[in-house]
């Protein structure tokens, strides 16, 4: 099954095999913050993911290359999918465990669909839709008490959850730009050069913040680091192909990433030794999974009745 196909079940398919791959990222990056400071790890990482997807769009690269709108495109969706999103993501993930990391991360759809009715006029939240947001809401909430805020060590990870929050505004942002400028350039194409210009600015503002990186070249932190390079690659080349489909809006698509926390999460307490499930942690868990998966709902019996 190609890419572009309409079979009925391609967009979701392709959406939970994407939202696999990220899911995995979250023990990666915690892993490999052992071995590098965060902006840079980041930054060669998009660099590397971009480099990746050249040979895949390289017979269009050069035709479009000098268009000013599609660098202007590139820069903007690179400022916020990768820059933004990624500079705010790694350096909160210095503060929050990585399965808490996961869970934050799993509220992007309740995010995502919050921004994308204020901005886009076809993509509007209903009751349901918005119960859904409140529900999402509280399993933040309880998130934010099984960190004990009362402490220093809690009040560390509730900044870090801040700025993951920040971080997913962002997104929100980069997702909108890609569906509303869709069919306008080649998704592979697009996805390379902004995550090469986003990987090479997070580069650049780690060598000015964090200076001259002096990393432990093991042989476990560069497969960490290929393969987190691989799965950015191919996760977002997917989704941008997804994003750029006629009928896919934003807030639909992006329910998809409820399968993020569940499976980060459980990576990360598989993965790591010093992390390891609480109460508190597994129902914030649950109230983001069901939330998503009752906007879900409404958004398919919405479907159903139009059909």
């Amino acid at each position: 099954m190609k890419l572009t196909d309409r079979h009925p079940y391609a967009t979701p398919i392709l959406a939970v095999i994407a939202c696999l791959l990220w899911s995995t990222a979250f023990a990666g990056v915690k892993y490999g913050l052992r071995f590098a400071s965060p902006l840079g790890f980041a930054g060669i990482r998009f660099m590397i993911s971009g480099l990746m997807i050249i040979p895949f769009s390289f017979h269009s690269l050069f035709l479009n290359i000098q268009k000013k709108s599609f660098i202007r495109l590139a820069l903007w969706i690179g400022l916020f999918q990768t820059f933004l999103l990624y500079g705010f993501f790694y350096l909160g993930m210095t503060l929050v465990s990585g399965a808490l990391g996961a869970m934050i991360i799993g509220s992007a759809p309740l995010i995502i669909a919050f921004t994308a009715h204020i901005v886009l006029h076809d993509d509007k939240l209903n009751r349901k839709k918005t119960m859904s947001l409140f529900i999402g809401i509280m399993g933040i909430v309880i998130l934010t008490l099984s960190r004990q805020p009362c402490t220093s060590a809690g009040l560390r990870q509730i900044f870090g959850m801040c700025l993951l929050i920040c971080g997913l505004i962002c997104s929100a942002f980069g997702n909108i730009i890609v569906s509303r400028d869709r069919n306008d350039f080649h998704p592979f194409l697009l996805n390379a050069v902004q995550l090469f210009i986003g990987g090479f600015c997070l580069t650049l503002t780690s060598l000015a913040v964090e200076g001259v990186p002096h990393w432990s070249l093991t042989s476990e932190f560069l497969l960490t680091l290929l393969w987190l390079s691989f799965l950015s690659a191919a996760a977002f080349s997917i989704w941008f192909v997804l994003l750029q489909r006629p009928g896919v809006k934003v807030s639909e698509l992006n329910v998809w990433k409820f399968i993020i926390p569940v499976f980060g999460a459980l990576l990360s307490w598989l993965l790591l030794p010093d992390e390891s499930p609480q109460i508190l942690s597994l129902l914030g868990m649950v109230c983001i999974s069901a939330s998503v998966l009752f906007f879900h709902a409404s958004t398919r019996k919405h479907t159903d009745r139009v059909c």
